[in-house]
């Protein structure tokens, strides 16, 4: 990514707002932490000065921008096979087989979606997302299959970022959940933050560090002591659907982290233990930014998704 500055005007005052967050929802390709550096390394100004993260946004306010030159991505390419449902100058979209995990982090900075996006595209990626994350625009989590999209330039970048802002990205799951469910559809909307003891996981808040989540869903079958359902995420919060199919009481299928009980019950019932989290991103839509066609793309289910399918249609 090459060096560029923006320069915009805060349209509202937010007194109880801070810098970093207003700014992490005006660029939602960069990440908080991104804009915290920024800011603290001097490349965010405030009329002209240098101010804290903290420092809350004042109508009339002339915020300039500075994104500095990409550093090369510390990341090494790796030939890994990689499954293209689509691809060109501005993108491709991805179906992610479960297990590889999307980007380096502390103990997996190697194997890794972004190892292989860096020897498939060869240096064209998006740097918005940083040396860890070049081309990301959105993320699954390890164990999630599905479909992906990711950005070989920062235009398509910015432009995808702002339609997953906007809502305007149609996302659709398939997954495996324990226990029947006792409506055949629904909508949960249940804000979503940190859990306040456990720093890894995400639990549904009632108070102020909540961020609102909506999740739909219609059950596809019953099946024995589980349900096959279909889900449609309207916002994009970390671990949405476990978090709100926890809160339901029907945690997914091979959910250890927020559903060890259900799953170990149903272990009992059925004798059948899942592999991963059975949560597959089905269906993915968005407009193309260079084109502006309406795309959509679908990722058939993986075998031991269909082969859960088929152990929990058996009679106990």
């Amino acid at each position: 990514m090459s060096a560029r500055t923006e320069k915009f005007t805060v349209e509202k005052s937010l007194p109880s707002g801070r810098l970093d967050a207003y700014l992490r929802e005006k660029f939602p390709a960069a990440s908080r932490g991104a804009m915290q550096r920024l800011i603290e390394q001097g490349h965010i100004r405030v009329n002209g000065h240098t101010v804290k993260p903290t420092h809350s946004p004042r109508a009339g306010e002339q915020i300039e921008v500075h994104w500095p030159e990409a550093k090369p991505a510390e990341a090494q390419p790796e030939e890994i096979p990689l499954t293209i449902l689509f691809e060109d100058q501005s993108l491709l979209v991805l179906n992610k087989p479960a297990g590889l995990v999307v980007h380096p982090a502390a103990g997996h900075e190697e194997h890794t979606l972004v190892n292989a996006l860096l020897h498939h595209c060869r240096g064209s990626l998006s740097g918005i997302g940083g040396v860890a994350r070049p081309g990301i625009v959105h993320r699954l989590d390890k164990e999630t299959s599905g479909c992906l999209v990711v950005a070989k330039n920062d235009e398509t970048h910015l432009a995808l970022s702002a339609q997953f802002a906007r809502r305007q990205v149609e996302k659709i799951y398939n997954a495996i959940v324990c226990g029947e469910l006792a409506r055949e559809s629904g909508e949960i909307r249940a804000a979503i933050a940190r859990h306040p003891s456990h720093r890894k996981r995400m639990a549904v808040r009632d108070d102020d560090s909540g961020r609102a989540a909506h999740t739909s869903y219609r059950v596809l079958e019953k099946l024995n002591s589980a349900t096959f359902v279909e889900v449609q995420i309207h916002t994009g919060r970390t671990h949405q659907v476990r978090v709100h199919f926890q809160f339901l009481g029907h945690p997914l299928v091979g959910d250890e982290t927020y559903g060890a009980r259900q799953n170990a019950r149903l272990k009992e019932l059925t004798n059948y233990a899942a592999p991963r989290v059975l949560l597959h991103a089905r269906e993915l839509s968005f407009i193309h930014p260079r084109t502006e066609e309406q795309m959509s793309f679908e990722a058939p289910l993986p075998k031991d998704f269909r082969e859960a399918l088929r152990s929990l249609r058996a009679e106990s």
